[in-house]
């Protein structure tokens, strides 16, 4: 069955929207414009992490981490689907579709366990500040990042492999926008029960866990903000953390929103909400970073008035 599995379906058709023409050139067009600012303004910010020392910190070498994943989540789909809406080619080969399943599940798990990451380093600035150099000194951080990439791409690569052991029987028309990994075992005509355990296992443990865990270090960091006898320390405190409670806010709420929302009697209003969360979230965290930090800002501005660049320049 294996055999026939593989040598029979060498290419997938997806369906996008592709009985609704007109809406997938207004999608066309406003994919590409937040796509565009999702690779400017994360490449932005990764730049300016390189190039200002006020943001070799804990707290910019995560978020350069984000910025680094937001850029190749969207970029392991989105250019193919444009290309899909305009309908020069709703086709893509096994391998890339095996790539495209096992990047954005990899990097969607990463970004949940990078988050919690980051939650740990609020915590530890704002009520163990004395032990922060310590705690969280360029080999933690380091050692932080690796791991949490290294679980997603670990966990990914395992539902991958189970998912692509499946028979097929030659089905290959996902209704999708991209290969999503529900929409491709949604094609196998043989028992897909241990999918379904190891998915709902992986989702409890790298989607549930790390929201937990960002939940308990919020609590212990309102409790130390509530603490602070002066108004202005407290707003001081919380706006070093408020851009990264509005991200995880969007982050959980859409995936929330997607999960245990009523299903839609039109399949394709889930396909939309999908392509809200893959697509325009990640545009969302250098916008909310740059509007809500000042260190952000102040880097931007001497990157337009040519000092970061200067200065980088002089040690040359």
């Amino acid at each position: 069955m294996e055999g026939a599995n593989q040598s029979t379906v060498r290419e997938y058709i997806l369906l996008g929207l592709s009985g609704h023409h007109d809406l997938e050139m207004v999608l066309f067009v406003l994919c590409l414009g937040v796509y565009s600012v999702n690779v400017l303004g994360n490449s932005l910010l990764i730049a300016l992490n390189m190039l200002d020392p006020h943001l070799h910190n804990p707290m910019y070498f995560f978020l350069s981490n984000l910025s680094v994943m937001d850029i190749l989540g969207t970029s392991s789909f989105v250019p193919f689907m444009l290309v899909n809406f305009l309908g020069v080619q709703r086709t893509i080969s096994f391998p890339g579709c095996a790539l495209q399943m096992y990047l954005t599940l990899a990097l969607g798990a990463t970004e949940c366990l990078l988050l919690a990451v980051m939650a740990y380093d609020r915590y530890v600035a704002i009520c163990q500040p004395l032990r922060y150099p310590e705690l969280m000194n360029g080999s933690t951080c380091m050692q932080l990042a690796v791991v949490s990439w290294g679980i997603g791409f670990t966990n990914s690569l395992l539902q991958s492999i189970l998912a692509w052991r499946l028979p097929f029987c030659g089905h290959n028309v996902i209704n999708h926008f991209f290969c999503e990994i529900l929409a491709v075992v949604k094609l196998a005509c043989g028992d897909i029960s241990l999918n379904a355990l190891t998915l709902t296992v992986a989702t409890v443990f790298l989607t549930l866990t790390p929201l937990l865990l960002i939940f308990l270090s919020y609590i212990f960091i309102l409790t130390a903000i509530l603490r602070i006898p002066s108004a202005a320390g407290r707003h001081k405190a919380f706006s070093t953390c408020s851009a990264h409670l509005t991200v995880v806010v969007i982050f959980y709420g859409t995936i929330s929103f997607m999960y245990f929302k009523p299903k839609a009697k039109n399949p394709d209003v889930d396909k939309i909400i999908t392509l809200f969360y893959g697509v325009v979230t990640p545009s969302l965290n250098p916008i909310i970073y740059s509007l809500r930090n000042a260190e952000v800002k102040a880097a931007a501005m001497a990157l337009l008035r040519g000092d970061l660049l200067a200065r980088k320049m002089s040690h040359f």
